[in-house]
């Protein structure tokens, strides 16, 4: 289903993304957990690249598989990084030809060992120029790109980020898919900055519920996301269980939940982290059977 049609259908809508395993033992632990979570009939599902690029034939395999065995809408993330536009149109090709209908278009993390992007020869060096291409030579793909709450970290002059942002979705993105955050007042402030920018597509919440503490400081230093004292101070009291840590990080990201949806969300994206345990235990948290049974 195209990202129009299911935004017209999903009011709210609720997404999952799954990262492409390395090991069969990771494959079947994946496949093992989209079986409990397809249950919950998401919206749809996103499959990342791994950094750099470096799982792209791995992502490819996971959503022809999911695309193939599930009713689930599939969409794989598709980035710059270490592909040339010819390499980008062979990819989308394939995709088109099985029967993929929407990518997530990302400029992409440096390879491991750079420290800054550098585009292939041959290739784009924004997302805004992948766009343009996903949409001038597969115009019936839908696309979504990302957007960053608290900002992005090579960009530090925010009203040129929001500028971008919006160069994307006029460059053709049907939706916008926010980097992980934590306290809801920075993603509806960024919400309110895209309305004032112009941008008038949907704005989905990206939730991670947090797993471990060694999870959340590798996560936040990749992308920045500031972790709020109150937080802190409820991981603090169970730092040295690691149970109490997954039944924190639980209760955080099902109050996030809660308050989007009495605020009228959009959309929520739900990073799994591949287990399927806390996004089963936030649905009950709140009540909720699968997606479209929320009516807000």
């Amino acid at each position: 289903m195209h990202l129009r049609d299911i935004f017209e259908q999903h009011w709210p809508s609720v997404s999952f993304e799954y990262f492409p395993p390395k090991s069969d033992e990771a494959a079947d632990t994946l496949y093992n957990n989209v079986r409990e979570l397809e249950r919950l009939r998401p919206s749809f599902v996103t499959v990342t690249f791994g950094a750099g690029g470096s799982t792209r034939h791995l992502t490819e395999q996971v959503v022809f598989r999911l695309n193939r065995e599930s009713a689930i809408t599939t969409i794989p993330h598709l980035t710059c990084v270490n592909a040339s536009r010819e390499d980008i149109h062979t990819i989308l090709e394939n995709y088109q030809q099985r029967g993929i209908r929407n990518v997530v278009a990302l400029r992409g993390d440096p390879p491991p060992g750079m420290t800054r992007y550098e585009p292939p020869p041959d290739g784009f060096r924004f997302a805004t120029e992948l766009v343009s291409f996903v949409r001038e030579h597969f115009p019936r793909l839908g696309i979504a790109v990302a957007g960053y709450p608290e900002g992005h970290p090579e960009t530090p002059d925010r009203l040129q980020e929001l500028r971008h942002l919006k160069e994307k979705v006029d460059a053709g993105a049907d939706c916008i898919i926010t980097q992980l955050f934590f306290d809801n007042r920075d993603y509806w402030d960024f919400v309110q900055r895209c309305e004032l920018e112009g941008i008038r597509v949907p704005v989905i919440a990206g939730i991670m519920p947090v797993q471990s503490l060694s999870g959340l400081k590798r996560m936040t230093s990749l992308c920045g996301a500031r972790i709020p004292a109150s937080m802190l101070r409820l991981l603090s009291r169970v730092q040295d269980d690691p149970e109490g840590v997954r039944r924190a990080g639980i209760h955080w990201a099902t109050e996030q939940c809660r308050d989007l949806f009495d605020q009228n969300v959009r959309g929520i994206h739900l990073y799994t982290l591949n287990t399927s345990d806390a996004t089963r235990r936030i649905y009950e948290n709140l009540g909720i059977r699968h997606s479209g049974a929320l009516r807000l």
